[in-house]
């Protein structure tokens, strides 16, 4: 029979097990894993300038339908960038997937003398200077960088500086996948 005494000692020491699992759980995440809720639905609608490119004076997100593509987000400001900067100018190289970029927060003129200096790997770089694109496609702060199928449906997100591992063992393999 449990008893009230039973049940004083046994609640709290559930209630700490319950809280130990929680916390072991969270621990076992990679930090760099933020879920978004866009990943599955299609990329936000958008036709905003762009900085340089051959694309024209705007680019739409259905000028890009038919095709799979990255979308980097990037500014001049951001010192993760830097790390990631060569990595994307060895990939865009290659040219094994178009890759497009999303000035974020940042000037045209700071832009382009940034991409002046270290090299420019995209088809065309999206202007956002107050941020309203890169909020709607959910953006925690730069670089982040999002898979979009030919549909213009997000299918990966990568928060951080990509590193040639990332591209190798996770990009590349659902472009595969995704191109059939």
């Amino acid at each position: 029979m449990i008893t009230r005494r039973w049940v004083r000692m046994a609640l709290p020491l559930a209630v700490f097990v319950a809280l130990a699992a929680l916390l072991a759980m969270g621990l076992g995440r990679d930090p760099r894993e933020l879920p978004s809720p866009l990943v599955g639905r299609p990329a936000p609608a958008f036709r905003v300038p762009v900085l340089v490119g051959a694309e024209g004076p705007q680019i739409a997100r259905d000028d890009l339908r038919g095709q799979v593509w990255l979308l980097n987000v990037w500014a001049s400001w951001c010192t993760a960038c830097r790390i990631e900067h060569p990595v994307l100018v060895d990939f865009a190289r290659d040219g094994a997937l178009p890759v497009y970029g999303l000035n974020y927060k940042d000037t045209t003129p700071e832009a382009l003398r940034w991409l002046a200096a270290h090299g420019d790997p995209y088809r065309a770089s999206l202007s956002d200077p107050d941020g309203r694109l890169g909020m709607e496609f959910g953006v925690y702060g730069v670089p982040e960088t999002f898979l979009i199928d030919q549909q213009g449906v997000i299918r990966f997100k990568h928060v951080g500086p990509l590193t040639p591992a990332v591209l190798q063992d996770e990009v590349m393999p659902l472009v595969r996948r995704l191109r059939g």
